[in-house]
Parts: C-alpha cells; sequence; structure tokens
C-alpha cells in the first residue's frame, strides 16, 4: 500500500488541531483560574464563520474582513479560543479601572486577557513544532463570538490551521466586495 501525503494530509492537521487545543488548555492561567473555552470548527462552520465576516464588513467597511472571509476558506480547521468573563478581585489597576468593583460589565480583567494570550501563543507553538501553518485572526475571532461559537466568552480568537506548500494566512492581498 502506497499512502501519499496528500491523501493523509486532512486527518494530520486535525490531529495537530487537537494538539494545539491541549496546548491551550495547558498553558498557565492566572492564580490557576481557567475560564479558557476552546473549539475546533470544519467545513460547514467555517462557512459560516467566513458569511458572518462578510456581514461585519458590510456594518464596519474594513476591507481586511472581507480578505480573512476569505482567506480562512483556505484552512482544513480554525482553532477558536476565548474568554469566559471573570473578575481576579486583586484590585490590580491593571485594566484601568481602580478597582475590580469599578470595572464595568464587558471590560476584561487583564489578567485574563494575559491568560488568552498565552494559550494562543501554546496552541501556535504547537502548530510550529509540527510544520503547520496558522495566523492569529481577531476578524474571525469577532465573527465566531457573533456567532456564539464558545458559548458565553468575550475576547475570542480564532486560528486558522493549514498544511500546503505555501503558508495561505501570509502574505494576502486585500479582497473586494464582490460585485452584484
Amino acid at each position: 500500500m502506497i499512502l501519499t501525503e496528500r491523501e493523509s494530509r486532512h486527518e494530520h492537521v486535525l490531529r495537530i488541531a487537537r494538539q494545539m487545543m491541549t496546548a491551550a488548555r495547558t498553558a498557565p492561567k492566572g492564580k490557576g483560574v481557567d475560564v479558557i473555552e476552546i473549539a475546533m470548527i470544519t467545513d460547514e462552520d467555517i462557512r459560516r464563520l467566513s458569511e458572518e465576516m462578510i456581514a461585519i464588513h458590510e456594518e464596519n467597511g474594513f476591507k481586511f474582513f472581507l480578505r480573512d472571509a476569505d482567506n480562512i476558506q483556505n484552512a482544513e480547521c480554525i482553532i477558536l479560543i476565548g474568554t469566559r468573563e471573570h473578575a481576579h478581585g486583586l484590585n490590580c489597576g491593571h485594566c484601568g479601572y481602580a478597582n475590580c468593583n469599578d470595572r464595568p460589565s464587558g471590560t476584561p480583567c487583564a489578567i485574563v486577557s494575559v491568560d488568552v494570550g498565552i494559550a494562543i501563543g501554546s496552541a501556535c507553538a504547537t502548530a510550529a513544532d509540527h510544520r503547520v501553518d496558522t495566523r492569529v485572526m481577531f476578524s474571525a475571532g469577532l465573527a465566531a463570538q457573533r456567532l456564539n461559537l464558545l458559548e458565553e466568552c468575550k475576547q475570542v480568537f480564532a486560528i486558522p490551521v493549514s498544511a500546503s506548500s505555501k503558508n495561505p494566512f501570509f502574505d494576502r492581498k486585500p479582497k473586494e466586495q464582490p460585485k452584484g
């Protein structure tokens, strides 16, 4: 039997994506409190995400939402990493407010923001260790947040994953709105 790389690529990328999710889960968390949520989407959910990004572009006019909506179609899967609302109660002021009680609802705790960043870094490092291509996209993360793909999560980020001869998530040209 001969198994070519092209025949095994999709399952290989999905296996690495699962390892990326584990790396994000095991990344250090402030005060040992884990409010990170992680999921992987494929196929139809990628299309739904792309459609939502186009809708966001229509609302805000930012062309990179169009470019990224087209770009994620090249992903084998997309890892979503987000955080649930949580105040750590340190009253550190790092969020811009004197204490946690002064922080308006929806303003993220700075420690939680750092936690999601470390989780993203751990996931991307795992991808790099396995030589698959990624890019962190806040645009796709915002669309995922609006679609509630990670229930109750704020600060959702998306990491499209691919294995091809050239990383499809870099050297991207701006996408124009389709005519008609």
